[in-house]
């Protein structure tokens, strides 16, 4: 008697289900919008005159639980100027397939240079690829401003722009 009741109840959650409100969606076509939360493809970010907001500090990779960020640095001058600060990143590389998502690195960074966004649609056909490097992750330069390098002439460059002010002083 109770493997018929458990054969009913089986079909009617199946009944139900089937003249129910279907939960997929066809995905390529309609995306469903994520969550303001959602942490998903990194970005660098830049100011408004262009400069580059990553002074190659290395916090998101020391941050980073899955290593898969690698900060290089180098010194900036007034020739060639391309963040605001007295290093720049000059190489900055995420392993995407080491990469858990956390968001400590977007917490770790000091001048808000990176940023996971909402993009969550990453193929990779190799590992190469799987690795992006600053020229993939540097978002495009503002209108209001100018690509980098930029040139500085000595003692004008524009203050209006924060940056990290040793706590010794």
């Amino acid at each position: 008697m109770s493997a018929v009741v458990g054969l009913a109840r089986g079909l009617m959650t199946t009944l139900k289900a089937m003249f129910g409100k279907p939960i997929t969606v066809q995905y390529p076509e309609h995306k469903l919008p994520v969550t303001r939360r959602f942490k998903g493809r990194h970005f660098l970010d830049r100011y408004e005159n262009g400069l580059e907001k990553c002074i190659g500090c290395a916090l998101c990779a020391a941050a980073c639980p899955a290593d898969a960020i690698f900060v290089e640095s180098s010194e900036n001058t007034d020739q060639t100027r391309f963040s605001p600060g007295e290093r720049y990143a000059s190489t900055y590389e995420i392993n995407m397939l080491r990469c858990i998502f956390c968001g400590y690195c977007e917490d770790a960074c000091p001048t808000e240079a990176i940023i996971l966004g909402d993009n969550y649609e990453l193929s990779f056909t190799n590992r190469e690829s799987a690795i992006y490097t600053k020229e993939r992750l540097i978002v495009p330069v503002p209108e209001t401003g100018k690509p980098t390098p930029q040139q500085v002439e000595p003692g004008k460059f524009d203050r209006s722009i924060p940056v990290m002010l040793d706590p010794t002083d």
